[in-house]
């Protein structure tokens, strides 16, 4: 049986509504979706060839003008790291652990902590999950050797200190035990490190340290805060081609939320990423922007002006205007396996959307011959799918949990350790 919104919920969430938002499927506009296959002068794709060298660099410049943004410049030639931690017998012997300090510049800011646990039991290099998280990395282990650092308050644009007691705190978030006992290495940052998530936030992070070299004025295709984290992304990445202890053919991107935005356009633009994986990223990530359920154009930019290029707020309210849908973003990842996964209670990310749009990104699957997603219609609770694109809503609310993290394995054993 297919999933479909409880209605009880639905009620409730539109009598406590402050945005209009659509939580109704019959209240859902008529739309019709941009062919990925179809090129800008109305050629259509009928091979790979085609696909690779015209459909794809003309989508990813189509989301970098007009939604994400392009950073200001093309190649980063001043990128450096410092291992300044490493611990053979961590999480009582069964990991190493590593921290290093990666810079974006020749000064030493601005810069972010990677935290890495590598399982011992394994033979390197191993694969590895890397993500971006909301909070310092102290919060995943208790380890005592993991520094407490600034973190950013959204609500009021400042930093402070976290408690010692914060140590830890979010280790659901980010299962470490579970991950490394399945044979993969894990390894996280603190997002507000690289830019802070703040309306005001153009003075600090990476926008601090290049918007300079845009000139006077920020022009209306530069990037915004999901593509400065996404840059952050590869520039771990690039670490990670450096370490022998990590497969770096074998890397999957993780992202939550507005870091799961961020993962799918981490791993649209940097094809060195094996496998994409978006966990509940609803408008602006997976979720297709026609559909207007839930979070929509024109609150996600009132409320989140920071997030996307300026152009991209001349679509809001008018969607069936786009050049483009979120399915072609999921399609940009093809050949490469891509994961998306919902929440039952989660409608302002719009579960359905989100299936819809990763089920439309097949066709540029099925160019390379491959299986696309296994099923005609949306799932039902906690059944999840897997092909080449893989899918599940589970019961339960927007969050990162362990039964997420327990198919996104699955999903990376499927593809990494094939007989």
């Amino acid at each position: 049986m297919a999933w479909k919104a409880n209605p009880e919920l639905v009620k409730k969430l539109r009598e406590n509504d402050v945005f209009g938002a659509i939580y109704d499927e019959e209240l859902v506009p008529e739309y019709s979706l941009p062919d990925p296959l179809l090129c800008l002068d109305g050629t259509k794709v009928t091979d790979v060839k085609g696909w690779i060298e015209k459909r794809r660099p003309e989508i990813l410049e189509l989301f970098r003008t007009y939604m994400y943004g392009r950073p200001p410049l093309e190649k980063l030639d001043c990128f450096r790291y410092e291992i300044f931690d490493i611990e053979k017998n961590a999480l009582g012997g069964i990991a190493t652990r590593k921290q290093i300090k990666i810079f974006f510049t020749k000064k030493e800011i601005p810069y972010f902590n990677l935290l890495i646990y590598i399982p011992n039991n394994f033979e390197s290099p191993v694969p590895i999950f890397t993500l971006l998280h909301f909070y310092g990395n102290h919060t995943i282990t208790e380890e005592k050797a993991i520094p407490i650092n600034l973190e950013w308050d959204r609500e009021n644009a400042c930093q402070y200190m976290p408690e010692e007691n914060t140590r830890g705190s979010h280790s659901k978030t980010i299962p470490v035990r579970n991950i490394i006992s399945r044979g993969y290495g894990v390894a996280t940052a603190y997002y507000g490190d690289i830019l802070p998530d703040i309306k005001n936030c153009y003075q600090y992070g990476v926008f601090g340290a290049f918007d300079h070299l845009f000139g006077e004025k920020r022009p209306l295709d530069a990037w915004g805060a999901i593509s400065a984290w996404a840059f952050g992304l590869s520039r771990i990445m690039d670490y990670f081609e450096t370490d022998q202890d990590i497969d770096s053919k074998k890397v999957v991107v993780v992202g939550h939320s507005r870091l799961g935005k961020t993962a799918l356009w981490a791993g649209a633009q940097d094809e060195r990423f094996a496998i994409v994986i978006s966990n509940n990223s609803g408008c602006g990530g997976a979720a297709l922007s026609r559909r207007r359920f839930g979070e929509t154009l024109k609150i996600i930019n009132e409320v989140f002006p920071h997030w996307f290029c300026e152009n991209f707020k001349k679509y809001k309210e008018k969607e069936e205007d786009l050049p483009f849908d979120q399915h072609m973003l999921i399609s940009l990842i093809a050949p490469r396996p891509v994961y998306i996964a919902s929440a039952d209670q989660d409608l302002w990310a719009d579960p359905k959307g989100e299936f819809l749009s990763t089920k439309n990104a097949e066709p540029v699957y099925k160019l390379f011959n491959l299986e696309g997603l296994p099923c005609d219609e949306m799932p039902d609770l906690n059944s999840p799918v897997m092909g080449t694109i893989g899918y599940h809503i589970r019961e339960g609310k927007h969050g990162l949990t362990e039964y997420d993290w327990n198919f996104y394995i699955n999903f990376s054993d499927k593809h990494f350790r094939k007989k």
